[in-house]
């Protein structure tokens, strides 16, 4: 296991809510041992004490279920350097050492690209310095005990597999909305919108998850060869095709709960010309055996009337019912809640009228997971555990996907519509 983690970005929002608590949790649980150094390096000019008392603050903040003893020995680990990036000669002192050391790129998407054409350019950089089983593309999605579920509840399950392919199912619908607002966000979500920071990683690796033939083992190579097939299975868009299965709005003042929220055009840091997008739908099909004529459907939205994280899988309708008219006949959905973490089957029995069809839902709770997701996957990086990061041909083909949306909605081949903040997004068209 490395015992030496290079935090370049340390002093940012994702240092201070993710990563630093799920080093904390690590501690807690027993995963870091006495030798765990961390180096934090970032533009501010600070000294360690000061990293180290910012850093007590935001554990005591975000991480205040965890043991005192597991939030001070992570701040007493620290060190902090001041360095830019683009210096190398500032870099160097903050991995400098004979051990291993991880190094944990917490960078804004300015600084490694937000296209295919970067990517193509990051990977090729990437390749001349280390080998990529030492490249870990995080995505804390698929460390989610949720998102991990749907291989398990997949593959574990007789009953399912049978079943699990277009003859039966309809539509898949993965759906992250959430009532959060920008929050502060401006900086990075403006530059980016929903769709890339959203649609473009996280979603389409759920959608992996849901649609990739079973893998021999879940090792490094099997799954994410796996994966890779439905990246290059999915079938192109075309203009046409853009302007009737893909949609994208922003939203305007309004009310969430018990707080008024500004239109995101008024929001502090925004650049109203930008158009960036807080609500984002993509629908796709895969060319392949098992799903050709189902429709996957990735939907994200921010300042939405409440949070809604789910995969719902919609089965196709039986072929014919045998109790007349009676009742509403309701397809049967298999949900996976991904926050909070459950796990629901809808199905369609015998109400108290004899004859009449009604609603049978069975639903259950899972355990909380021992980790966080940031905590699974430092535990993973620290003990190289590639499984579940992504591959560089998985992120170029990730690209490929969402690039002529991009395209398309640069062109204003979409419309920009608008939703009121609180309410269940743009109107249905």
């Amino acid at each position: 296991m490395i015992s030496r983690l290079a935090i370049f970005g340390a002093t940012g929002d994702l240092t201070a809510r993710y990563l630093l608590p799920g080093l904390a949790a690590l501690h807690a649980a027993g995963h870091l041992g006495d030798g765990f150094f961390m180096a934090g390096a970032g533009r501010e000019r600070w000294d360690s004490g000061e990293f180290q008392r910012w850093a007590a603050e935001q554990l005591d903040r975000h991480a205040g279920h965890l043991p005192a003893s597991a939030r001070q020995a992570i701040v007493s680990a620290s060190r902090y350097y001041q360095a830019d990036v683009t210096d190398p000669a500032s870099v160097a002192p903050v991995v400098a050492g004979d051990e291993p050391v991880a190094a944990y790129l917490a960078l804004p998407p300015a600084v490694f690209g937000e296209d295919l054409h970067d990517a193509i350019e990051l990977n090729r950089l990437l390749a001349e310095v280390v080998p990529e089983q030492a490249v870990f593309r995080v995505d804390h999605f698929l460390a989610m005990t949720t998102v991990q579920n749907l291989l398990g509840t997949r593959l574990a399950n007789r009953v399912l597999e049978p079943i699990w392919n277009t003859a039966h199912i309809a539509e898949i619908d993965i759906t992250w909305e959430e009532s959060l607002a920008l929050e502060g966000r401006a900086g990075y979500y403006d530059g980016a919108g929903a769709l890339k920071d959203m649609l473009q990683n996280h979603l389409l690796q759920i959608l992996c998850l849901i649609a990739m033939e079973p893998p021999v083992s879940l090792g490094e190579r099997d799954l994410r060869d796996r994966k890779m097939d439905v990246l290059r299975s999915v079938r192109p868009l075309t203009d046409a095709d853009i302007t009737r299965r893909t949609r994208r709005a922003r939203y305007t003042a309004g009310r969430i709960g018990d707080r008024q929220v500004p239109a995101y055009a008024d929001e502090d840091g925004v650049d109203p010309a930008r158009r960036t997008e807080t609500f984002a739908e993509v629908e796709l099909e895969l060319d392949n055996w098992r799903w050709p004529g189902t429709i996957f459907r990735l939907r994200t939205g921010k300042a939405m009337r409440g949070d809604r994280k789910e995969v719902a899988v919609r089965f196709r309708p039986v072929p014919h019912l045998p109790f007349g008219h009676t009742g509403e006949e309701l397809p049967n959905v298999l949900r996976f809640g991904l926050e909070p973490e459950d796990l629901t089957l809808e199905l369609t029995g015998i109400g108290a009228r004899a004859g009449a069809l009604a609603p049978l839902t069975l639903t259950t709770r899972l355990d909380p997971p021992e980790l966080s997701a940031y905590g699974q996957l430092l535990l993973d990086v620290l003990n190289g555990n590639a499984a579940l990061s992504i591959r560089g041909d998985e992120a170029e083909e990730s690209w490929r996907v969402l690039t002529p949306v991009l395209s398309a909605w640069s062109k204003d081949l979409v419309p920009l519509e608008e939703y009121p903040a609180g309410s269940d997004g743009p109107a249905a068209r």
